[in-house]
């Protein structure tokens, strides 16, 4: 199908989390199928996205970092709307990845911006301010349409806000993360040596379960078999978890654990080196106990990492316990320790996850994911 509309994907950030990332590689996959496309968020003209680009990009300079959670959210919802407000009349839909950006593109719209608004709902964050849960259900119920990345998060919105849904999960490029070499320099970096090496992506953060992936690890290292090690990629947020993350590395000593031993804090790293850091893996884990989609798992899967994930109903969408992945009790830190001895301890496991693994994630790919948007584009 050709679509002779403008697109723009737009977002609040540029870093490389996983709104950002969906849109990088859908933008990318909309232009490869022919269609206008452009970026466009807020962060750093200069610098740009987290990796370069081949489709055009319009980076609105972000504000200043205000002091609340609420001040920040507000005065980058100003900037991306005077943004935008520059833009009216170049696109014929702005597609939106998050809350900032629609509540932005809303406005614009609102004001004879010429465009439909869509909007990708990927998971609805826990505000606890009333100014910060009131724009948040304004950014669902104000796009001309809203998509979703899951059948959980479909019928999320259909119950508690009466918005209709059409879910387009995400992709992954195998391609990417299935050729990268086996990295001893970056085992070698941390200090894995001959230590079972588990790596999760996104930070420690309360919806990524960090808390009992913690307690897991140090009751993984009290049992039989080689010494367990976590590394922990990325790291970035725009919500300020310094109290959560010092209260979860604050507990290492309680359960056995050291930091720069057991736990190594990789942080952020460079887009073409995330790749590596799957392949120095041994194992991957993510306990999140919320997740639109888990765009990472994907990624794991692609590079041949055995993957142990919590049993939230958004990864039964797309994971099966035992045939590709090994799924745990959320919030469980006995059950994710349990877990996590299975793909360590026994190597037929390992293997049979690697290969159903790989199968599962070529089954998502972006230019599919693409084709799905082209069609509701088409229909607006």
């Amino acid at each position: 199908m050709t679509l002779a509309a403008r697109i723009a994907i737009a977002t609040y950030s540029v870093r490389p989390r996983g709104g950002a990332v969906h849109s990088v590689e859908l933008a990318e996959a909309l232009a490869a199928a022919g269609v206008n496309t452009t970026l466009v968020a807020l962060g750093d003209p200069a610098q740009g996205f987290f990796r370069s680009t081949d489709v055009p990009v319009h980076i609105v300079e972000a504000p200043a970092r205000a002091g609340t959670l609420t001040e920040r959210v507000f005065s980058h919802i100003e900037a991306l709307t005077s943004g935008l407000a520059e833009l009216a009349g170049r696109f014929d839909i702005v597609h939106t990845q998050d809350c900032i950006s629609a509540r932005a593109a809303a406005r614009v719209r609102d004001g004879g911006g010429g465009f439909r608004l869509f909007r990708t709902v990927h998971h609805i964050d826990d505000f606890t301010t009333p100014a910060l849960i009131e724009c948040q259900d304004a950014a669902i119920t104000e796009p001309d349409r809203v998509l979703v990345v899951s059948e959980p998060w479909r019928r999320r919105l259909l119950d508690d806000y009466g918005v209709g849904a059409a879910v387009v999960t995400n992709g992954v490029r195998v391609e990417r993360f299935a050729g990268a070499a086996r990295s001893p320099e970056l085992r070698a970096s941390i200090n894995a040596a001959d230590r079972h090496l588990f790596l999760t992506v996104g930070g420690i953060e309360p919806r990524k379960g960090s808390r009992y992936l913690v307690e897991a690890l140090g009751l993984l290292k009290a049992m039989p078999g080689p010494r367990p090690m976590l590394a922990v990629v990325g790291g970035h947020s725009f919500q300020d978890y310094r109290a959560y993350r010092d209260e979860v590395l604050g507990s290492l000593g309680d359960h056995g654990l050291r930091l720069g031993d057991d736990i190594v804090l990789v942080g952020t790293v460079p887009d073409e080196e995330l790749p590596g850091w799957f392949a120095a893996a041994d194992s991957f884990v993510f306990p999140s106990i919320s997740e639109g989609w888990g765009l990472v798992i994907l990624e794991a899967m692609a590079a041949g990492l055995p993957v142990v994930a919590s049993d939230i109903e958004v990864f039964g969408e797309f994971l099966t316990h035992d045939v590709d992945a090994v799924m745990t009790q959320a919030a469980n830190p006995s059950s994710l320790a349990a877990g996590m001895a299975r793909v360590r301890d026994d190597p037929e496991l390992a293997q049979r996850l690697r290969v159903a693994g790989s199968a599962t994630a070529n089954r998502y790919s972006w230019i599919n994911t693409a084709r799905r948007h082209i069609e509701l584009y088409a229909e607006a």
